[in-house]
């Protein structure tokens, strides 16, 4: 029979309340010493709380309140509905309170019809329409006659279990089996003693799923994440929130490890229909079967299912049904929930609601980890340093935290604790290698090399890289990265850069390790620095090493590694080799033509090994070495970067690097010549030269179609700027400054072309050079302007036309004595060390209602400004916040002064040199409160004016214990002292009533020479244009250096 189950509407809370699981109501003339005896007794000995009135009411108690409370306390109301039921009021009675707990409670009703017709009952005819009618004569109350007889037509029209000629004995444990199957407890109990995050994501996930209508749909909840973060904790949580809910529920665990087995999928399946239908003798020949009898059995059931540790599709396909029509298999209202780790899985099945379990945040992850190592919530005393450090280590993973935790409860040794955590930075505990293995077996095998190499050499590259040095070794880089993401073996962040979780990378390179236990030379990857010197100076290097990283730790950077005559010639499959900072006693006399990346810092050779032809090469570094030029012609080279090469006097290309992408050099002090035909490579993407002082040979036409950066810095011998050829359309960023250039050439005009240029810089040209007819089309893209250390001494008049322009930099133009007309979307001028610089009209509008028409400006830098009056008015007004801010390093006015503005009413003076000042604002009425201003005045000792000092500023804003976020800045000081005022908008959240707290905290290698000498905070009120107050005439109001001038400063 089906049982008529709990709406979708029921509340959670209301399994939790029932104190018994059966009420039975029934006629005692007719069945108390026969059926319900009997009825009751199988119950009971099946473990099944049922109260009966006959035996649980105590003496004294009123019998309609006690009744009345039984059946609201209860899961399910059986009725045995008999001949002579109907004759007794208070058998009515119950009946009536029950089909109202049905419909306020979603109490489950079952009724029993013994030697009665459920027509009988439905219509009150028959044997049992007798007694009806007898109480019906006898029942002068019409609404409760109605109400009784409205309650026997719907008991009768549920679902239930009617005698007829049936064996008693068989009839009652069909009905005792139905109420065990509702009410066996199904609550996945076995979940951890010291839960830490999860309230919070539970609630956040519960309050997803309640935002889908729940009557016309199945919803499908994946949760996907790196093994061990807790997924399958959290699932199980979310299914006990929601297991009152639904009538059939099925928790099928382990799925993966299951479905390996023999006849894995079929045993799943048999699980699933056995739990829903209550049949323990079920069974399921094949696969195809058990599709149909799930399809066919469940399709009118509402389910709450969870299937853990899916790994493939196949596993969701046999149990739930076809990806483009998932989980119509179950009835309407279901609610599937799936953990995997791999998030292409869910993608694939368009599950609607995925959700990605994060590592644990760190005061999350400090409480779990005490928990196991201390069964405290806070470190023991002398262990809080040690237990940061393995919270570092441990990534906020709670696999890691509870394992490691463990390991450490009841060791009270420091030494035992240093020695863990260094053996765990080489070799995972074999609990949390093994978990987090699982999604690494699961990989082809390209994939494990690439997963293995990003581990190894990669991790904190960016994609685009990896990707193009992986391809390049035949690993089908593109699809195997999407698939280490998917599966959370990756991550790679919104600037592209590939990043894996620390346990992930010692897991890693330990399967390398494993590879070879006792030798190091037979093993695929070495990076150890005691396995990598060991396989170079003994000789021990095999043809199965495929990389290298030479990364010694300080305390070995004095010895030499001898190098062991022909060691790279037993390495002939060596695809990566990047040496960071060893030296050698000798240069190498061979490389493996398998190279793909070549790192090498000291090289000493004025050439490579004759033996190399670098034909797959893709990317050369080389750092302090002795090469004069290159004589290879690497035709796969797509990076080329040089730094500190003294003995190299040329780049020629000549063909010779036909898919070179990036040429970056620098500090090459006797570099004279790069090639001509640089500046026409098809596939160059970005020429960068800096501090090569003798360079005067450059390329003199930029045509080339993908050329998106050229930066030449600091070349002085460099006297001209290249033609832009017609192909030069891509061209995103110009960096020129400090070279021996005097103008810009005619043909610069060609800049006009440039539909995407963003960033420019020219650095210490003449204003009379800078002609606006060569930036006409650049008016409408260039985002970024560098004019620092130019000589003109007012902003050039056609400024305003940069109608995109966000960044301005005029640092260090110190005869500027002017700025006026800006962009109109400008959001950040920096005019620092403009020391003649008088008038910036923009700055005193920032503090004017209605004066400022750049609603974006937030940052304005005029440190070491001596000259420039800062008037900051009476009160806040038009402050240094953008439309869609976004905090960044720069925000805030910063400005030569010593003082905090008399309108600031929270202010502190700082005595003594002090990092962290706390100031505590009240909120009174929190509904006109928009931000708060706030103001720092940095000192600097006359000692220590000569140079520039850097600063380091937070200020965490807090409500009630909550962090609402914080302001940063970090600040290079110029000088003398000087103030800065930053604006924090509070609009964005709701405040809770009681105070603001603002931790103002700095950091300086300089203290105490510089330090924080007074802090302020000002609220800001949305109404405060209209509460403007009158201002006076008191000095103090107006900034200036005038008084606070050392001699020699106005020079």
């Amino acid at each position: 029979m089906a049982v008529q189950g709990a709406s979708s509407s029921s509340l959670s809370s209301f399994t939790h309340r029932c104190k018994y699981d059966v009420f039975l109501s029934f006629r005692g003339e007719d069945t108390r010493n026969n059926f319900t005896a009997h009825l009751h007794a199988a119950l009971v000995q099946r473990g099944i709380n049922t109260y009966r009135d006959d035996d649980k009411l105590q003496r004294g108690e009123e019998i309609s309140q006690a009744l009345s409370e039984a059946i609201e306390s209860s899961r399910i109301s059986v009725v045995v509905l008999s001949k002579k039921y109907a004759s007794s009021r208070w058998c009515l009675e119950e009946l009536a309170m029950i089909i109202d707990c049905k419909k306020t409670k979603q109490q489950i009703v079952l009724p029993v019809f013994y030697d009665v017709d459920p027509t009988e009952v439905r219509h009150q005819s028959g044997s049992f329409g007798k007694a009806w009618a007898k109480l019906k004569d006898e029942t002068e109350d019409e609404t409760k006659l109605q109400r009784w007889k409205s309650a026997l037509t719907e008991v009768a029209n549920l679902a239930g279990f009617p005698l007829g000629g049936r064996n008693e004995s068989e009839f009652i444990q069909e009905v005792v089996r139905t109420v065990f199957k509702v009410v066996m407890p199904k609550s996945l109990n076995h979940i951890s003693k010291h839960l830490v995050g999860m309230q919070s994501r539970v609630q956040y996930v519960r309050n997803k799923l309640s935002s889908v209508e729940v009557n016309d749909t199945t919803r499908i909840l994946g949760i996907f994440g790196v093994g061990g973060v807790g997924k399958t904790t959290l699932a199980k949580e979310i299914y006990n929130s929601f297991l009152s809910q639904f009538q059939y529920s099925c928790f099928l665990a382990d799925v993966r490890e299951t479905s390996e087995q023999g006849k894995g999928l079929i045993r799943l399946q048999e699980t699933l229909l056995r739990e829903i239908l209550g049949d323990s003798s079920l069974k399921v020949q094949n696969e195809d079967e058990g599709m149909g009898l799930i399809k066919k059995m469940l399709l009118s059931k509402k389910v709450l299912l969870l299937l853990d540790d899916v790994d493939q599709l196949s596993q969701v396909e046999k149990l739930l049904g076809d990806c483009d029509r998932l989980g119509d298999w179950l009835g309407l209202g279901s609610l599937i929930i799936i953990t995997t780790r791999d998030e292409g899985l869910l993608t694939n099945y368009n599950v609607h609601l995925p959700y990605k379990m994060k590592e644990l945040y760190q005061d999350e992850a400090r409480r779990l980890f005490c928990w196991n190592a201390f069964k405290k919530e806070e470190p023991s005393q002398g262990f809080a340093e040690l237990t940061e450090n393995f919270l570092r280590y441990a990534g906020g993973l709670p696999l890691a935290l509870k394992v490691l935790g463990s390991y450490l409860y009841k060791r009270e040794e420091i030494k035992f604790w240093e020695d863990a955590l260094e053996k765990c930075k080489r070799r995972l505990p074999d609990d949390i290698q093994g978990k987090l293995r699982i999604s690494y077996d699961g990989l082809e095998e390209s994939e494990k090399n690439i997963f293995l190499d990003i581990a190894c050499f990669f991790v904190g590259n960016h994609e685009e890289y990896v990707t193009k040095i992986l391809d390049g070794c035949g690993f089908f880089a593109y699809n195997g990265i999407l698939i280490l993401r998917e599966k959370s073996l990756i991550t790679i962040n919104e600037y592209g850069t590939i990043n894996m979780h620390e346990l992930l990378e010692v897991m890693g390179k330990e399967i390398v390790r494993k590879e070879s236990d006792k030798d190091p030379g037979k093993r695929t990857r070495l990076w150890f620095h005691e396995d990598v010197r060991y396989v170079l100076e003994q000789n021990k290097g095999t043809d199965k090493i495929e990389g290298i990283l030479i990364d010694l730790p300080k305390e070995d950077l004095i010895h030499l590694i001898h190098l062991s005559p022909g060691a790279f010639k037993k390495m002939p499959n060596l695809r990566v080799l990047i040496n960071r900072n060893a030296l050698f006693s000798e240069p190498p006399n061979y490389f493996s033509n398998e190279l793909r990346v070549l790192h090498f810092k000291n090289y000493h050779g004025s050439s490579f090994p004759s033996n190399f032809n670098g034909k797959k090469l893709i990317d050369l570094r080389m750092d302090k070495c002795k090469l004069k030029k290159l004589r290879k012609n690497f035709q796969n080279l797509k990076f080329l970067i040089f730094n500190e090469c003294e003995f190299l006097t040329r780049i020629s290309d000549r063909s010779g690097l036909p898919n070179l992408e990036q040429l970056d050099i620098s500090f090459c002090n006797r570099l004279v010549e790069v090639d001509q035909f640089i500046g026409s490579l098809h596939e160059l993407v970005r020429l960068s030269i800096y501090e090569c002082s003798k360079l005067n040979s450059f390329p003199s036409l930029l045509n080339s179609g993908s050329i998106k950066e050229l930066s030449v810095n600091s070349c002085k011998s460099l006297a001209s700027f290249p033609e832009i050829g017609p192909e030069t359309k891509c061209l995103t960023s110009i960096k020129w400054s400090f070279t021996g250039i005097k103008e810009l050439p005619p043909s610069t005009g060609n800049l006009t072309k440039l539909l995407y240029l963003n960033h420019l810089r020219l650095r210490s040209l003449p204003p009379s050079k800078l002609d606006s007819s060569k930036f006409t089309n650049c008016f409408s893209t260039l985002t970024k302007l560098d004019l620092s250390g130019s000589t003109f001494d007012m902003l050039l008049g056609w400024m305003d036309r940069f109608v995109q322009l966000r960044e301005l930099n005029l640092e260090y133009c110190k005869q500027l004595e002017k700025i006026e007309e800006l962009p109109p979307n400008i959001e950040v001028v920096n005019a620092r060390g403009c020391r003649s610089l008088k008038s910036f009209p923009e700055v005193s509008k920032r503090f004017e209602f209605n004066t400022s028409n750049k609603s974006r400006l937030h940052s304005i830098d005029l440190s070491g400004c001596s000259k420039m009056l800062v008037n900051v008015g009476s009160h806040v007004a038009a402050i240094l916040r953008p439309e869609n801010y976004f905090w960044d390093q720069s925000c805030g006015l910063l400005f030569p002064g010593n003082k905090i503005p008399n309108w600031f009413y929270h202010c502190k003076e700082i005595s003594n040199s002090c990092s962290s000042v706390f100031i505590e604002v009240e909120l009174l009425n929190l509904s006109v409160i928009k931000g708060i201003l706030t103001c720092v005045v940095w000192e600097t000792e006359t000692s220590a004016r000569s140079s520039d000092k850097l600063v380091a500023n937070f200020i965490a804003v807090n409500n009630d214990g909550r962090c609402l976020g914080t302001i940063r800045r970090t600040i290079s000081l110029m000088g003398s002292d000087h103030v800065w005022l930053a604006f924090y908008d509070l609009e964005p959240f709701t405040l809770a009533k009681g105070s603001l707290q603002l931790h103002f905290h700095c950091s300086s290698y300089y203290e105490p020479l510089v330090s924080m000498k007074r802090c302020g905070v000002h609220l800001v009120r949305k109404d405060e244009e209209n509460a403007k107050r009158e201002r006076d005439d008191d000095d103090d109001k107006y900034y200036s250096m005038d008084g606070n001038l050392e001699d020699g400063d106005e020079d």
